[in-house]
C-alpha cells in the first residue's frame, strides 16, 4: 500500500503497520490512522504519519532517551482503548518540538502504543513530570528540517 506525504513522498507501507487511534489525536480527531516511519539519517529518531493527511507527520523519540526514570502514570481507564492490562506493556515515544533553536520533547503528553494489536493513544500524564524537557544537540543530532 503506498501513503502520499507531503515530508517524504510517497511511502510504501504494510497495512499491518497502520495504527489505530480510536479516538484520533487531540485536535485532529478525524485523523485515526496513523503509521510509524523510520528516519532515513537518524536510528533514534521515528515519525507518526497519518495516513490520511499528507502534511500530518511529527518527530518522535523514546523519552527514556533523556529522561531515564520517565515512567507513565495513568488512570486505568486511559488504557481500555489501547487493550492493555499494564501500561509497562505499551511502547511509549514522545513527540519532538521545535521553538525557535531550541528541542523540546513533550512529557506532559506521551503517545502509547500497543504494539500487538495496533492501537495507539496520546494521553496526558497525572503526575509531577515535567510538561516539556529541553534537548541538546548532543542527546540527539536533528536535521534541520526537523
Amino acid at each position: 500500500m503506498e501513503i502520499k506525504t507531503t515530508r517524504f513522498g510517497s511511502v510504501g507501507i504494510d497495512p499491518g503497520d497502520i495504527f489505530l487511534f480510536p479516538d484520533g489525536m487531540p485536535g485532529m480527531e478525524e485523523c485515526r490512522h496513523w503509521v510509524l516511519l523510520a528516519d532515513a539519517e537518524n536510528d533514534c529518531l521515528g515519525w507518526l504519519q497519518s495516513t490520511t493527511r499528507p502534511e500530518l507527520a511529527f518527530a518522535v523519540v523514546s523519552p527514556r532517551r533523556f529522561v531515564s526514570d520517565y515512567q507513565v502514570r495513568i488512570f486505568r481507564s486511559e488504557m481500555v482503548p489501547l487493550q492493555l492490562r499494564n501500561v509497562q506493556d505499551a511502547q511509549v515515544l514522545v513527540i519532538v518540538n521545535k521553538s525557535g533553536p531550541t528541542l523540546t520533547v513533550n512529557l506532559k503528553a506521551p503517545l502509547l502504543f500497543n504494539v500487538e494489536r495496533c492501537l495507539g493513544r496520546q494521553v496526558v500524564v497525572n503526575d509531577g513530570q515535567p510538561l516539556q524537557f529541553a534537548i541538546t544537540p548532543k542527546h540527539l543530532q536533528l536535521r534541520k528540517s526537523a
